[in-house]
């Protein structure tokens, strides 16, 4: 029979346990190294994205204060015209009265 040498098998599975501790390890921290990479990555992207939006915003609020603008000033012009109903009564008037046509018709 073989003799089993249990006080050197004790120190070999210990080995081998701190082994694959330590390439656990080394996994989570690399996996910890990428996560962080991602998140770095990420807040510098939507810290892009927030300033572009932001720009956008400002265009917006521009756009929107010239269209104010314009409307208020068409607005005013709008009181300086003659209405539709003021220029149908001002038509019919003019047809009315049309001197010339009526001398046509006399000189005929």
């Amino acid at each position: 029979m073989e003799e089993v040498n249990y006080q050197e098998q004790v120190p070999e599975e210990n080995n081998l346990k701190i082994r694959d501790l330590e390439e656990k390890q080394r996994i989570l921290k690399d996996r910890v190294l990428l996560i962080g990479q991602n998140l770095i990555d990420s807040k510098e992207k939507t810290t892009e994205d927030i300033l572009e939006i932001k720009k956008d915003l400002e265009k917006i609020k521009d756009n929107l204060e010239k269209i104010r603008r314009f409307i208020e000033s068409v607005s005013t012009e709008f009181s300086k015209f003659a209405r539709k109903d003021d220029l149908d009564i001002l038509i019919k008037q003019a047809k009315m009265f049309q001197p010339l046509r009526y001398l046509k018709e006399n000189a005929e």
